[in-house]
């Protein structure tokens, strides 16, 4: 299950680059940008741990009753799909607040 956590991690290379992209030496930073893109790196990262935390306990928890019960599997990676939408989540609000940075605050 290596492979989600990963995934997680692209979400916050994929805000850093939007936030990267929006920085231009022509051009004047607010302090509103700043602290828009602030917001919006602190939620993609804060969720993609979240995400991160949720993916270890529940796949611990599914390893150890996969060991009893060979009908666990499915379940299991299903909660672990719910764990890593929690990452997404993350990205879509970073997204939304990277729109909003390109505005002044008025």
């Amino acid at each position: 299950m290596k492979h989600q956590q990963g995934i997680v991690a692209v979400y916050g290379l994929v805000v850093a680059v939007l936030i990267a992209n929006d920085l231009n030496p022509a051009n004047p930073y607010s302090l509103f940008a700043g602290f828009v893109h602030l917001g919006a790196g602190l939620s993609c990262g804060f969720a993609g741990l979240a995400a991160g935390y949720a993916i270890g306990a529940v796949g611990d928890a599914g390893v150890r009753a996969y060991l009893f019960q060979p009908r666990m599997f499915v379940g299991m990676v299903l909660i672990l799909i719910f764990a890593e939408v929690l990452g997404l989540y993350g990205l879509i609000v970073s997204l939304i607040l990277n729109t909003k940075a390109k505005s002044t605050c008025s």
